[in-house]
């Protein structure tokens, strides 16, 4: 039985943000359901006021760039596909590329693409139970391949008789194929026999809008939904036993086609939740015992109801998409906020039990109306880059729909409040929650702390025009008495704030602030991207240390930018600057050691280098090759500062595809110092009496074979031609020659290892004793 609550709320004045969505100053009597933002009201028991803490956006970071599409309307993303877990992403753009992303690296893990001229036309998709890929190029081709495989023309390819719509897999199931006329067949039932024949089971000018496939009681369906002349379709096609569905959606106002579909399983049903340009959000629920058999041509009118009616303002929705979270939420990308300004796009959380708005971020760039969720992240495509944004809820409740529940701060219902960073991933530091910022004034000087203290609204007002010292104090302040589920928000408003003042008024600028900000860990590029542009042109390299440091998702253009900046430093300037002290101390005992010749590096001499051996340079030059590889002094060739601050850059995410371009635009001098120091990382990483210091934020050896190798690739025609750059690239032979060298000796005594690690180990061994082993 439907009733009607009427919710009194007392409304005070207020400035309108995420959590309110109400102004104004008045008692106003609402009729239940309500389409506005969460209310922000007052307890009956208290005279302070709160807002409820329910579903959050958490700030999110770029996982790539948008490759150009041939559509403007398109992302140039077909899907975005789960792998073995959650945090592994498999991304296939709208012409040629297949990537496999690390979520929480942010980096690709591999990458592929088929030949010139051929076209992907399906996403493709995981098969857990064969570790394998799938993908469908130019319609008819099926491709499989596993990880390790680089070249696609040489993976398995298989021609079936008709167009391929999508292949689809769920995790633990076996791939299905949706063809385009409407037939479904499990994959390997197809391979058995590509050119089978394949029925139609579309009418004629019936053309399929979108699928998915789940499973119920152990079943997969495969859902898809059709328009033929206006008119839209919905198909359950059940596998094992096989039978078909075919239901017909009611017509919405004349003229609109639903913009998105999502669909859940539910309590042994098939829930339908889908979105028209007008905001209506309507959801039909399907029993899972109702799939029966076939009901023939006749299509049953499908049910629904509506579940949200979004206010869009004035016109209709052009590109937006709904995505079912749970039973209670909805995420809508591509709706204007009912609080902000017409023209910018949102993503926003719906409580669909009690109508209400819980969590919302405004998206820059298009909107192309696509978004994929996975575990707690949601994928959207927008502007130029394909975003992860977090998010998570607790339980609804009225009383939390209303703002006045009182949330228990657990360590369960606590989110994460920072975003990824390389620090840890690189040397598994354990991630230590984040503290409150706090100072020596507010430790110590009591009163301070009850007395009266600005809110974030009004230092981002005294932002605009107050001068630097007052502006730092109170930003200090406001940190230091600032809990931790404060800051997520907050940082990237007042960060914004700054740097938007800084860039207009030359004789403004707060470093100390900034740094303060990227120190709490709730900042990153995609949410202030001038910021390491703004230390750049102010010449501040402690805080361009601190971003690339922090942030997980600088772009390749400002790594790169960052690079050319502390290349071209003096080294008398770069002395000057401040850096972290953990870099410094890595660098200090790295220079300390023996600066003697050059020793065993991995049982293997650097300078050994066959006489026949050469990089295009005849036997005339034989001498200079010699002077080139003879015994030198290890030093480093730029100094302590500027060498921690190349660290950083060595360890920054990048994409190779990505960075070569702009790593081209350094100079020939720049790239020939680099490639110097690098070799000297190289030297002293491989002595084998360096000692390892994991404790030190410092780059691996990876890191800097990885770059000497981008830089080679990026400049070696330059090299070649310069003179001075003869006896490195002959020194970086030798190298790579004494590791050839180094694994082909290990792989001649692998044998004897592999039966060392299957000996059995007495346990009872004296304080001497002598053991023969006989290796076979």
């Amino acid at each position: 039985m439907n009733k009607t609550i009427t919710v009194d709320v007392l409304r005070e004045p207020v400035r309108a943000n995420h959590s309110t969505g109400l102004a104004g100053a008045e008692k106003q009597r609402f009729r239940w359901p309500l389409t506005f933002n969460c209310l922000f009201s007052r307890d009956p028991t208290s005279s302070t006021f709160f807002s409820s803490s329910m579903a959050a956006l958490y700030e999110g970071y770029t996982l790539c760039g948008l490759a150009p599409a041939q559509n403007l309307l398109s992302s140039g993303i077909q899907g975005v596909e789960a792998e073995r877990d959650s945090d592994h992403v498999v991304v296939t753009d709208s012409t040629r590329s297949v990537t496999l992303y690390k979520v929480s690296d942010q980096k690709p893990l591999s990458s592929w693409t088929v030949k010139q001229g051929q076209t992907l036309t399906c996403s493709a998709v995981y098969n857990s139970q064969t570790k394998e890929y799938v993908a469908v190029s130019d319609g008819k081709v099926i491709r499989i391949w596993k990880e390790e495989e680089i070249l696609l023309d040489k993976a398995f390819k298989a021609t079936v008789s008709s167009d391929v719509w999508r292949v689809h897999c769920v995790a633990g199931g076996e791939p299905v194929v949706l063809f385009q006329r409407g037939a479904v067949r499990l994959l390997d039932s197809l391979l058995s026999a590509p050119q089978q024949s394949i029925e139609e089971i579309l009418a004629q000018e019936e053309v399929i809008r979108w699928s998915t496939n789940i499973v119920t009681e152990s079943q997969q369906v495969v859902i898809f939904t059709t328009e033929q002349k206006g008119d839209h379709f919905l198909y359950l096609q059940r596998l094992n036993p096989n039978t078909l569905q075919r239901y017909r959606l009611e017509r919405e106002e004349p003229g609109l086609s639903p913009l998105s579909f999502s669909a859940s399983c539910r309590d042994k049903h098939i829930c339908l939740l889908y979105l028209y340009p007008n905001g209506h959000v309507y959801q039909s629920v399907v029993p899972v015992r109702g799939l029966g058999a076939d009901e023939g041509a006749q299509a049953l009118l499908m049910p629904r109801s509506l579940l949200l009616a979004l206010p869009i303002g004035e016109g209709l929705l052009e590109a937006a998409s709904a995505q079912v979270l749970d039973d209670a939420h909805v995420a809508v990308v591509g709706v204007p906020h009912p609080s902000a300004g017409a023209g910018k796009d949102f993503l926003c959380i719906w409580n669909t039990n009690f109508q209400t708005l819980q969590a919302g971020k405004e998206m820059a760039g298009k909107i192309y109306g696509q978004l994929w969720r996975y575990s707690n992240k949601l994928f959207i495509p927008h502007g130029k880059t394909l975003s992860v944004i977090p998010y998570e809820w607790p339980k609804s409740s009225l009383a939390s729909a209303l703002g006045k529940l009182r949330q228990a701060k657990t360590e369960e219902s606590k989110a994460p409040t920072s975003v990824p960073s390389w620090n840890n991933i690189l040397h598994e530091e354990k991630a230590h929650p984040l503290r409150t910022v706090e100072t020596r004034k507010t430790r110590t000087n009591r009163k301070s702390q009850s007395a009266p203290s600005l809110t974030n609204d009004h230092i981002l007002e005294l932002i605009k025009t107050a001068p630097v010292e007052e502006v730092q104090k109170e930003v200090e302040v406001l940190l230091s008495r600032m809990d931790v589920q404060g800051l997520q928000p907050s940082v990237g408003q007042l960060a914004s704030t700054l740097v938007s003042r800084s860039l207009d008024d030359p004789t403004f600028y707060t470093p100390s602030s900034l740094a303060q900000l990227v120190h709490t860990r709730c900042l990153c590029h995609s949410v202030c991207p001038d910021l390491v542009l703004l230390a750049l042109e102010r010449k501040d390299y402690f805080l361009c240390q601190l971003c690339l440091q922090f942030f997980p998702d600088i772009p390749e253009a400002v790594t790169c930018a960052c690079l050319k900046a502390f290349i071209s430093m003096p080294d008398v300037d770069a002395e000057k600057v401040s850096v972290e002290p953990d870099g410094v101390s890595f660098m200090e005992s790295l220079m300390a050691r023996e600066r003697g010749p050059l020793g065993l590096q991995n049982g293997f001499s650097p300078i050994e280098m066959d006489r026949s051996d050469s990089l295009g340079v005849g036997d005339t030059r034989a001498e200079d090759k010699e002077k080139a590889t003879t015994p030198t002094v290890q030093i480093c060739p730029v100094g302590l500062h500027k060498a921690v601050l190349l660290n950083e850059i060595l360890q920054t995410a990048y994409s190779d595809s990505f960075l070569l371009p702009h790593l081209k635009d350094l100079s020939s001098q720049h790239v020939l110092l680099f490639l110097q120091y690098l070799q000297f990382l190289y030297l002293k990483y491989s002595q084998d009496a360096f000692p390892q210091m994991h404790g030190l934020r410092s780059p691996s050896l990876t890191q800097i074979m990885d770059w000497v190798c981008l830089l080679l690739d990026a400049h070696f025609t330059v090299l070649v031609m310069t003179p001075e750059a003869k006896g490195l690239l002959l020194n970086l032979h030798s190298f790579v020659k004494s590791q050839v060298r180094l694994v082909s000796e290990l792989g001649k005594i692998e044998g004897s290892l592999q039966e060392l690690n299957k000996m059995k180990v007495k346990k009872d061994v004296g304080q001497y004793s002598i053991e023969v082993i006989e290796l076979f």
